[in-house]
């Protein structure tokens, strides 16, 4: 399957300084960038760049970041899904996760996380994928937000519906281990009948599910 992979960028004004929202980044240029020391929510800022740069490597990775001059503050990753989740079972081609969005703290009121998803969707570039994520409370930043579980959760609807991503049910496991948990899935209108069902069968494997 060939992946197609437009480049975007767009810059944003703030008083005496600009951020540059660009992608998807090839691997060569995310090396020479540096983490914003407040991206931590994963792992380690150096470890999580090492796997930005990994992630940009592969045939369908994608990494759309919010730079301010060489420094990341923000970025989103897109990728198959790890081996040793369900979701990978079938090795479907056009079945691609919205892996992690982070933004630092000082930069999270500018609306970066809507810019950066949106900017991967520019020019019907991801039609013909199922886009999914899975929200699991326990990765939110509860503490610095202030947020409650569920006004979290309001918030990562909001960002995942700009560009048209709804909550999907599932009976797994992790998801449904917390109420705030959730799937949240946008079928390309070039995605097939049979990716679509095999989709389907992935997200419910208990009979009495259905």
């Amino acid at each position: 399957m060939e992946h197609l992979k437009l480049y975007h960028v767009q810059t944003i004004p703030l008083e005496e300084r600009c951020l540059v929202i660009e992608g998807p980044v090839p691997p060569g240029r995310l090396a020479e960038l540096t983490m914003h020391p407040d991206l931590d929510a994963f792992r380690r800022p150096a470890e999580q760049h090492k796997a930005l740069v990994e992630i940009a490597g592969l045939e369908e990775g994608r990494i759309i970041l919010t730079r301010e001059e060489n420094m990341i503050v923000g970025y989103v990753t897109f990728h198959y899904p790890d081996e040793q989740e369900r979701w990978s079972q079938g090795n479907m081609e056009d079945l691609i996760e919205l892996g992690a969005i982070e933004v630092a703290n000082d930069y999270r009121s500018l609306g970066l996380g809507q810019k950066m998803i949106k900017t991967t969707f520019e020019d019907g570039q991801m039609e013909q994928y199922i886009v999914f994520t899975t929200e699991y409370y326990w990765h939110w930043d509860l503490k610095t937000s202030g947020l409650s579980v569920w006004d979290y959760r309001k918030m990562m609807e909001r960002l995942m519906k700009v560009v048209d991503m709804v909550w999907y049910a599932t009976d797994d496991p992790e998801i449904c281990s917390h109420p705030a948990n959730c799937l949240m899935v946008r079928i390309g209108r070039d995605v097939p009948i049979s990716s679509k069902e095999q989709f389907d069968q992935i997200r419910f494997q208990q009979r009495f599910m259905y």
